[in-house]
């Protein structure tokens, strides 16, 4: 019994300490964004605690400047082409690379997740060298074919993930029931790995709606997006306008994460019914 209770009383310390660390770790990382938020509710024209009073100013600047909803819009327009191509791209390729054996499969791989570590400047620099001469520079096919290449590492790797668990007799099945290779994939396949595949499509989206190295070496005047912006306004006049651009990035951030994790709860339901 004194052995129980001193087990006990071991487990109370260390789930204490460990729930303690976490805290103190999360609050580590949150301090920064946390600090933020509140200065683009401030009622005066500097960056400074105590705030001087309460005021959606920089918002309703934000709202009204022509530049900001230039670069949100251009955001939009690439985040959402790039996310298009990458999911389409990333899906063919985690199921070329899932059910085919062939030499080199690692390598393929490799190549395709390149992006992900590759220093991203190194990629800039490349990006900006190749579309050069081919007249994609300052362009919006330049940016979104950049952006694609970005964002489909992380289709291939959800997607693949995804498809280790699925079974693939269900597709033979219904190949031998008659059905085409894309009627296969639209009934069968699709509704099955659809929660990775949107998991995949969040996170391209992400990717590309955050991304700035890249497009400081590729984006024109007319292509700069709202990270581009950003980093313009703390290097030229740093404006409390930025601080609601935070936060509403911020908050857009926690709503991506969140239906990341609603997808990835739904994925493991429909793995258990499965099972």
């Amino acid at each position: 019994m004194a052995n129980t209770h001193s087990r006990t009383t071991s487990e109370k310390l260390w789930t204490t300490i460990l729930w303690t660390s976490s805290v103190l770790v999360l609050f580590f990382l949150m301090a920064p964004i946390i600090a933020i938020m509140p200065l683009s509710f401030n009622g005066g024209q500097f960056l400074t605690y105590p705030l001087q009073g309460f005021s959606f100013q920089w918002y309703q600047e934000f709202f009204q400047s022509e530049d900001w909803m230039r670069s949100l819009k251009n955001s939009f327009i690439v985040g959402i082409a790039a996310t298009m191509l990458a999911t389409t791209l990333g899906t063919l390729a985690s199921l070329g690379l899932v059910r085919a054996t062939f030499r080199g499969k690692a390598i393929i791989m490799g190549i395709l997740l390149s992006p992900m570590i590759v220093p991203l400047v190194i990629t800039a620099v490349g990006f900006y060298f190749f579309f050069a001469p081919l007249g994609l520079t300052a362009s919006y096919t330049g940016m979104i074919l950049a952006h694609t290449a970005l964002a489909t590492p992380f289709v291939v790797i959800t997607v693949s993930a995804t498809l280790q668990g699925f079974d693939m007799n269900l597709a033979r099945a219904g190949a031998s029931l008659g059905a085409s290779p894309t009627r296969v994939f639209f009934a069968i396949i699709l509704p099955l790995i659809a929660p990775g595949l949107a998991s995949g499509a969040l996170f391209a989206f992400a990717t590309s709606f955050d991304e700035v190295v890249v497009v400081l070496f590729v984006a024109g005047p007319e292509q700069r997006t709202l990270p581009r912006e950003m980093f313009s306004g703390i290097r030229e006049n740093i404006s409390p306008t930025i601080t609601a651009v935070a936060t509403i990035l911020t908050v857009l951030s926690v709503f991506l994460l969140s239906t990341l994790e609603a997808l990835r709860r739904r994925g493991e339901r429909l793995r258990g019914t499965k099972g």
